[in-house]
C-alpha cells in the first residue's frame, strides 16, 4: 500500500513539474514575443549619456521630455482627435463613449512607442533612442537644447549630452563611406561652397576602424570646395561609433556655444576661473572648458561628462593633431 501511494505522489510531482516547464517555455526561433528593439543599418536617432547609476530615471525622464517636444513641434493624433464629440447630445450611448476613450488611449500609446523607442544599452550611463518620421533627430536635439540655453525649465536632471545620429550604418570601411554619402552630401554636395567644417569623432567598445582613419575618410567623403577650420567651422560632423554599428550627423556652427549639446553644462555651467597676469595687477577671466582638446582623444571624459565609460584602444592613448590629420586628409582628396 505504501509503495502504491508512493507512485502516485511521484507521479503527481511529475505533471507538476511538466506544467511548470510548460509555463516557461522559450519562444521558437522567428517567434515574435516581445521582442526588445535594436539598433540596425538605416536606423535614426539619439544618443545619450547621463550619471552613473540614473539610466533608468534618465530614460523616463528622457522620454517624457521627447514626447512632450514631439507634440509641440509636430502635433499628435490626441490633438486632432481632441475635440470630436464635445457637441453630441447627453443621450449617448455611455458604453460606446468607453470603447472610444480606450481606443484614442490605445492608439496614442502606440504613436508614442513609433516616435520613441528605448534600445537598452550593455554599458553605463549611456541611452539611446530610435526615432521614426516625422522626427527628425538633428533639428529636433537642437531645439531642445536652444530652448535648455533660452531658459526653458530642466525636465531631466540626470541627463548629459544628447547626440543626434541622421543615419546609422555598419561600422566598416565600407559601411562608413555609405552613411557619409547620405549624410554629407545634401550639405556639402548641393548649392554651397567654400563651407568650414569640423569633424568630431566618439568610439565606445569598438577598436576597428582607428580614429584617424574616420577622420581622414569623412574628409574624403566632403569633398575638394570646403575647408577644415576647427574652431569658426560652419557646419561640424559628428560620428559616433558603437560596437559593430556607426552614425553620423551634420550640425549647426552652434554646437560648441550650446555646450555641444551638453544639456548639463547648459542648465549649470561648469565655473569660469581667474587667471592671474605676471604682475598681479589684473585679472582675465578664461572658460574652464572649451570643448574636447585636439590634441587628445575626442572621446575622454570632459567637465560634467566624466562618467561616460569607453573602451579605449591603443591609438586612443596617443596624441593627435587634429587640425593636421583633416588638413591632409582633405589634400588626399584634392
Amino acid at each position: 500500500m505504501d509503495e502504491a501511494k508512493k507512485r502516485k505522489l511521484e507521479a503527481s510531482n511529475g505533471d507538476r513539474a511538466q506544467k511548470k516547464s510548460k509555463q516557461w517555455r522559450v519562444p521558437k526561433k522567428g517567434q515574435a514575443h516581445n521582442v526588445a528593439p535594436s539598433i540596425e543599418p538605416g536606423d535614426s536617432g539619439i544618443w545619450a549619456t547621463c550619471e552613473m547609476g540614473k539610466e533608468g530615471k534618465s530614460s523616463a525622464e528622457l522620454r517624457d521630455l521627447f514626447e512632450e517636444y514631439a507634440k509641440k513641434l509636430y502635433g499628435g493624433p490626441e490633438e486632432q482627435a481632441g475635440e470630436e464629440g464635445s457637441n453630441e447630445d447627453a443621450e449617448a450611448d455611455i458604453e460606446a463613449e468607453i470603447k472610444k476613450e480606450v481606443q484614442g488611449m490605445k492608439s496614442k500609446r502606440t504613436s508614442k512607442e513609433a516616435l520613441f523607442q528605448s534600445v537598452k544599452m550593455d554599458m553605463q550611463c549611456v541611452l539611446f533612442f530610435k526615432t521614426s518620421p516625422p522626427i527628425e533627430p538633428v533639428s529636433f536635439v537642437h531645439t531642445i537644447c536652444k530652448d535648455a540655453a533660452g531658459g526653458a525649465t530642466q525636465r531631466a536632471r540626470f541627463v548629459k549630452r544628447l547626440s543626434p545620429m541622421a543615419i546609422i550604418g555598419k561600422a566598416t570601411e565600407d559601411g562608413l563611406a555609405k552613411v557619409a554619402n547620405a549624410v554629407l552630401g545634401p550639405v556639402f554636395h548641393g548649392d554651397e561652397d567654400g563651407l568650414k567644417f569640423a569633424i568630431r569623432p566618439t568610439r565606445r567598445n569598438h577598436n576597428v576602424m582607428k580614429r584617424d582613419d574616420i577622420i581622414k575618410q569623412v574628409a574624403r567623403a566632403v569633398g575638394r570646395d570646403h575647408k577644415v577650420d576647427l574652431k569658426a567651422y560652419d557646419r561640424m560632423i559628428l560620428v559616433d561609433v558603437y560596437r559593430n554599428i556607426v552614425g553620423m550627423s551634420v550640425v549647426g556652427s552652434d554646437y560648441d556655444d550650446l555646450k555641444q549639446y551638453n544639456l548639463a553644462e547648459i542648465y549649470d555651467p561648469t565655473p569660469k576661473f581667474k587667471v592671474k597676469t605676471s604682475n598681479g595687477a589684473a585679472a582675465e577671466e578664461e572658460d574652464k572648458y572649451d570643448g574636447p582638446p585636439f590634441h587628445v582623444a575626442v572621446n575622454e571624459a570632459g567637465p560634467k561628462d566624466n562618467v561616460i565609460p569607453t573602451e579605449k584602444s591603443d591609438d586612443d592613448k596617443t596624441s593627435l593633431d587634429f587640425q593636421k590629420a583633416a588638413d591632409d586628409a582633405h589634400q588626399t582628396a584634392l
